[in-house]
């Protein structure tokens, strides 16, 4: 048995959840569509209510977009949903994947498994990336702590306790929801995955586009802000990777 199945989609992404779908639908995987929050279509007073841009100045490498804001609230209104359920975690998708043939298999085997983590990340982008404490989990596959935790929330699994702690504590929100799984040491997440990822990227992420697109089309090209921009990035990558050496190495955080 799996947990309950989420995908995240945006009504106007129609091409997007057949896609979807049709990869669930031919493993044999129920899931549920969940309407995304589209961040493009809120209010300065909604905006005010969940993002602190304060905040975002000290801990984020830039300022939030609409999309990174919906992309956030719509994986909070799902966790919501799995703190409230019955089953022990649920799966969370973003609807631009493509799955392997063992895709339910996979999710069977990290439902009944017994490991101390969080968050599992059933999607990762770097090749041959450095994990720590890695073990079997199914044919073919293991599950290890990701030294860094990689970047997106394509598709993931989330245990219920993690999903109602994680609901009382992360608005309002400063920064986009992979950058906060990375820094895992701020919320005391155990973040684990699934080696080779089992998931993708599909045509359609590229074809439909992307957060990341629609941040190149919202930051300005003038000089001086690039400037200020790349002065901001490299001070947060700095002080990220100090801290996440400093949790890797002296703490040894999980």
């Amino acid at each position: 048995m799996t947990w309950p199945v989420f995908v995240i989609n945006m009504a106007a992404n129609t091409k997007r959840m057949g896609e979807a779908a049709a990869e669930l639908d031919k493993l044999g995987i129920p899931f549920t569509r969940f309407e995304a929050v589209n961040g493009r279509a809120l209010s300065e007073d909604e905006v005010a209510e969940v993002y602190d841009p304060i905040a975002n100045l000290t801990r984020a490498r830039h300022p939030m977009i609409g999309p990174e804001i919906g992309c956030y609230l719509s994986h909070i209104a799902l966790w919501k949903q799995i703190a409230a359920g019955d089953a022990e975690g649920g799966v969370i998708l973003e609807d631009d994947f493509t799955a392997s043939d063992d895709f339910a298999a996979v999710l069977a085997a990290l439902a009944a498994d017994q490991g101390t983590w969080d968050i599992t990340k059933v999607f990762s982008a770097r090749v041959g990336q450095k994990v720590l404490n890695n073990r079997p989990l199914s044919p073919g596959r293991e599950i290890a702590v990701p030294y860094k935790v990689p970047n997106t929330t394509l598709g993931y699994v989330i245990r219920r306790e993690t999903a109602a702690r994680l609901v009382e504590c992360v608005l309002p929100i400063s920064r986009p929801i992979d950058e906060d799984h990375k820094h895992f040491w701020e919320w005391d997440l155990r973040i684990a995955l699934v080696t080779p990822p089992p998931l993708a990227f599909s045509v359609l992420s590229t074809e439909t586009g992307t957060i990341t697109a629609a941040r190149r089309t919202k930051i300005s090209r003038s000089f001086g802000e690039k400037l200020h921009h790349a002065r901001r990035s490299l001070s947060f990558r700095i002080r990220y990777l100090a801290q996440l050496h400093w949790h890797r190495f002296v703490l040894k955080s999980r």
